[in-house]
């Protein structure tokens, strides 16, 4: 399991697994991690886990968050990587973690009604097809892997098809509603990453929030995501 593991100087204070899908970093008392530190905002930093892969982003910290000496606001985490909050230093450890940016395809936004989305949303989708015309069928576990597919339903593109290759795939509009689907031997997983006000909007699938945790899509299921409508489609 993926883990945390903090320290500052050198000397390590602590050990922190990702065993939940939303962790926190931050000098509160209620956060997940806890760094006293007045360098450290309140509540500075957010990590969210799927499955394999874990994300982090900064809050808004007074600060910033560092990732191997650079400043960040999102980043996708590797193996090894370290992250700077204030003095403090949380190293993440994980083997089975996606080392490779192109498996991270860059967020497709979708906007009803605005032709230059739809042509960037198209392009992404080309490009997302194009770039692993030949995607290997078997995970690093030789389990089979899934393929499936997304028709969008709504809006100029609409009719659009987009064939999920990719390890990890996020759909959306930034500072709007932001979710990924990472594609895995069990199935694809669509997981909530962001939305406006207070964060809690969730994508919608079948009329329903899919709420905090990974859900698991199955075949026909329709995803109303940032104004726009989506069939997922099993095809393997």
């Amino acid at each position: 399991m993926a883990k945390l593991v903090l320290s500052m100087n050198g000397v390590v204070q602590g050990e922190f697994e990702l065993n939940q899908e939303r962790l926190t970093v931050g000098r509160k008392p209620d956060n997940d991690i806890q760094i006293d530190n007045l360098a450290v905002s309140g509540k500075h930093a957010l990590i969210i886990t799927i499955l394999d892969d874990s994300f982090l982003e900064d809050l808004g910290s007074t600060n910033g968050t560092y990732v191997n000496g650079k400043l960040v606001k999102k980043h996708v985490l590797k193996d090894g990587d370290v992250i700077a909050i204030g003095k403090h230093e949380l190293k993440y450890i994980n083997e089975h973690a996606t080392d490779n940016d192109d498996e991270f395809e860059k967020t497709m936004i979708i906007k009803p009604g605005s032709a230059s989305a739809a042509v960037a949303a198209a392009q992404a989708a080309e490009k997302a097809v194009a770039a692993a015309p030949h995607a290997p069928a078997t995970g690093s576990g030789g389990a089979s892997m899934p393929l499936g597919r997304l028709t969008v339903l709504n809006g100029p593109i609409a009719g659009k098809e987009l064939e999920l290759t990719k390890a990890l795939i996020t759909l959306g509009k930034p500072g709007t509603q932001v979710a990924v689907i990472s594609r895995r031997p069990q199935g694809y997983f669509l997981t909530h990453i962001e939305s406006d006000g207070d964060g809690k909007r969730y994508p919608v699938v079948n009329g329903d929030p899919i709420g905090p945790k990974a859900y698991q899509l199955k075949d026909s299921d329709l995803i109303e995501l940032a104004g726009i409508r989506l069939e997922f489609t099993n095809i393997s």
